[in-house]
């Protein structure tokens, strides 16, 4: 039997290995068009930032060896142009000679992969465009950066690949924009889980664009253009915008395909030709979960796929290959991200609706135990449905990610469900699990809501119903200094018992703690005593990864995002104390810290490192509260560390009053001349060296508004209220003498005359002199504004922010 194999890499190189140990009289030729065998294709990135130092360890095995091992023929460089099925033979042309020559075949296997997809735009070949996906693609963006030096990267793509790519670019060094046409990151993920993801991203430095298309290129490729009509300066581009079936061969010769060009094959990998075969990304598959027809380009399924259909070719026992979950793993800088199976968008499009089909377990375990050193969190959000069955699961975390999703991905494969989940008895010591593993955890949650002990709610149900709950935080006021959920009454879980009588059992409450388990105390508790009661999804970890996202902007309060800083001012010779709460989650972290603080005098200092994103989220937040100083933060591989002294840092303040330069200026009208007046000011105190904190509340925030603000969506009152306000500060009129609105033209004309700055110039110089502009949340609220309509780099604040500007201020302006 003479066997020729299309293509190596992934299917084709393990077939060929499995047919050789199956049949040692076959005869195998091997046709690969590139010119490399098999190679990590998956590790190309990782050369690019030197995690992988050797370019010799990106090749799996070479050709000379596997024709020496196997006894197989194998021609590089050796391109299949056509399949003659009626005559079983295949056209192929010699890319070294420019020879075309012809070979018959008993059994033909297609193996033929996928490609990036390049889109058909101005300046797609320019020298600096690349894609990445093949050992000459690697090599050539190497050697550009090592040539060329470049300082700006923009990486198009926010899948695997893009993921990847924009982390070895920033680790060798480069600026790295990541522009996705989604509005999300990853897409296997849904949004609430790939968020915590592109926090992560920006936090190490990515500049994340998303809901951005690209358009092509300007000025010899160092111009990006966007679908928007932005542009980025860049001085190379990867594209990873997606991959496409490497099917023509097949379709010319009338093989059956799918509609995104996907050879159709049966269980045993034949396709509509009973003599040829087909594996890898270029084929379609059965989705393990739905059942339906997909295209899951990973390398895993492939390599199984390569080696299943070495035993139908042989008419050996038939070895059928049935469906694929899609269980991936990704590194993203400290973080790894996981899934398998269905996630929710896909079973939506599908018609699945939310609990009325499938439910949510959403949890926040750590990776081992806490007391013992190393305890990372991790964040599982577990799919099923009423049956019990897994539909899906993503994973988003630090440490032992993989082999939670490896554990789900195995239950799945056994039709094991969620009960099946919190029964597992899994390895358990210390450094490496919980005696309840993570996987225990989000089975545990799962079963309580299919025996209705809880009912919870995602915060997007909480969003789109919010008048219909009375928000409760169950949190400590340790904790709840730090922020809150706007609305929410504080009533802990410690005090609940004993106030239960402030309650209304006509109220539905909707419960929150740090990530979920005090809720759900509250909520049996609740219950239990004939209130009606809601736990909300994941608690106040989801909100504050989630609440940055403008979708969730009307139920958030400005959060201090964690940023690594270092005061300069610190007393470096005083004495540092130690605190180590790794491992503890909330209230933990933050109770330790406070009390900590109380057996310190004002001025000492203490160092805290911990492992709970909510205290590195929340300790800026906390310490200005508290009246204590944040001195210094950074973060490293899932570990959080925070200096803080006791006390503010006043004295050398009151000492010289002479250094006070801070001004605070609140800007409550919005008429022309004063906005004018407002900026020559903030300017003028910025050009002196004072720190400049301008407040934009009610009429003010119309000199905010941008000139072409995109569409948002808002209720009849706000659109009522925002209509009332001018449009820009372009259309600001006079307090005086206004003249039906020529006046601000006339004023703008003078002012154009005598060579002063117009009010738009004005804004732009206070940006840059470093001026802060905050808008009231308040106000925005009732104005009817959101925060996309406002010019960019305005941050959204309330009055304690406002307020503790004006504590720190000499001079406070009301205008």
């Amino acid at each position: 039997m003479k066997i020729i194999v299309v293509g190596g890499v992934a299917g084709g190189a393990t077939a060929i290995a499995r047919l050789r140990r199956l049949d040692e009289n076959a005869e195998i030729l091997l046709l690969e068009r590139g010119k490399y065998v098999s190679f990590a294709n998956c590790g190309l990135p990782y050369y690019i930032g030197g995690a992988i130092e050797q370019r010799d360890s990106l090749f799996v095995t070479t050709k000379e060896s596997i024709e020496d091992k196997y006894n197989i023929e194998i021609r590089t460089e050796n391109e299949v142009l056509s399949i003659d099925k009626e005559n079983k033979k295949v056209k192929i042309i010699n890319h070294v000679s420019g020879k075309e020559y012809e070979e018959n075949y008993d059994k033909l296997l297609l193996s033929t992969g996928s490609s990036p997809f390049i889109p058909d735009v101005q300046g797609i070949n320019e020298k600096n465009i690349f894609k990445l996906w093949t050992v000459p693609d690697v090599d050539a963006i190497y050697n550009f950066i090592e040539e060329e030096k470049p300082k700006k990267a923009v990486v198009v793509g926010g899948g695997f690949i893009g993921l990847e790519t924009a982390e070895n670019l920033y680790e060798k060094g480069l600026e790295v924009t990541l522009v996705e046409m989604s509005n999300q990151v990853m897409p296997p993920l849904d949004k609430d889980m790939a968020k915590i993801l592109e926090n992560h991203l920006e936090n190490k430095g990515i500049n994340l664009m998303l809901g951005e298309g690209f358009d092509g290129t300007e000025n010899s490729g160092e111009i990006i253009k966007l679908k928007s009509g932005k542009k980025l300066e860049t001085d190379m581009t990867i594209l990873s915008i997606g991959v496409r079936p490497n099917s023509e061969i097949a379709k010319n010769a009338g093989l059956e395909l799918n509609e995104k060009g996907g050879i159709k094959v049966n269980e045993l990998q034949q396709t509509s030709d009973e003599n040829i075969y087909a594996v890898g990304d270029v084929i379609e598959v059965k989705d393990f979960i739905l059942g339906t027809d997909t295209m899951i380009p990973l390398a895993g399924p492939a390599n199984k796929q390569g080696r299943s259909v070495a035993s139908n070719i042989l008419s050996k026992k038939e070895d059928p290959y049935k469906k694929t979950m899609g269980t991936s793993v990704a590194k993203v800088f400290d973080m790894t991200v996981a899934t398998v199976g269905s996630n929710e968008k896909t079973l939506n499009k599908n018609g699945y609706k939310y609990k009325e089909d499938y439910f949510i377990s959403l949890v926040h375990p750590m990776s081992h135990a806490g007391y013992y050193p190393g305890a990372l969190p991790m964040t599982i959000k577990l799919i099923f449905d009423k049956s019990a069955k897994i539909l899906g699961a993503q994973i988003v975390g630090y440490d032992g990610v993989d082999k939670r999703i490896d554990t789900i991905a195995t239950s799945i494969y056994f039709n094991g469900n969620v009960y099946d989940l919190s029964n597992l008895e899994l390895g358990y010591a210390p450094p490496y699990s919980s005696a309840k593993d993570p996987v225990n955890f989000a089975g545990y949650v799962a079963t309580n809501i299919l025996e209705g002990l809880t009912e919870p709610i995602t915060l997007q149900e909480l969003k789109e119903n919010k008048s219909n709950y009375t928000i409760l935080d169950v949190r400590e006021e340790v904790e709840q200094v730090s922020g809150m959920m706007k609305d929410a009454i504080s009533m802990p879980l410690t005090e609940i018992r004993n106030r239960l009588d402030e309650l209304d059992k006509n109220k539905n409450y909707a419960i929150y703690c740090a990530v979920g388990v005090r809720g759900y105390i509250v909520e049996r508790i609740l219950k239990q005593k004939g209130y009606e009661a809601h736990n909300i999804l994941g608690g106040y970890r989801t909100y504050s990864d989630i609440e940055e996202s403008s979708n969730y902007s009307d139920m958030s309060t400005e959060q201090d995002k964690f940023e690594s800083f270092e005061n300069k001012d610190e007393d470096v010779d005083k004495e540092v104390k130690f605190l180590n709460v790794c491992g503890l989650s909330c209230p933990g972290p933050i109770v330790q810290v406070s009390q900590a603080l109380e057996n310190l005098s004002p001025g000492e200092i203490i160092e805290v490192v911990a492992t709970d994103p909510g205290f590195a989220r929340d300790i800026k937040s906390w310490a200005n509260n508290t009246g204590n100083t944040l001195l210094k933060s950074s973060s490293d591989k899932g570990k959080f560390s925070a200096r803080i002294q006791k006390g503010k840092k006043t004295e050398k303040i009151k000492q010289s009053p002479t250094n006070i330069k801070e001004k605070t200026m609140i800007i409550f009208d919005g008429d022309l001349d004063k906005a004018i007046a407002s900026f020559i000011i903030a300017t003028g105190a910025a050009a002196m060296g004072n720190k400049v904190n301008m407040f934009f509340t009610f009429w003010g925030l119309s000199i905010l508004r941008k000139e072409n603000a995109p569409e948002v969506k808002k209720d009849f009152m706000s659109k009522m209220f925002s209509m009332m306000l001018p449009k820009s500060s372009k259309k600001l009129g006079l307090s005086k003498m206004n003249f039906f609105g020529m006046g601000s033209k006339m004023i703008r004309k003078v002012m154009k005359d005598k060579g002063v700055s117009s009010l738009e110039e004005l804004i732009s110089n206070a940006q840059k002199a470093g001026v802060k502009m905050t808008a009231c949340q308040m106000s925005m609220d009732v104005m009817g504004l959101k925060k996309e309509e406002l010019i960019d780099g305005v941050e959204v604040g309330g009055v304690a922010a406002m307020l503790e500007d004006n504590d720190n201020s000499n001079m406070n302006l009301f205008i």
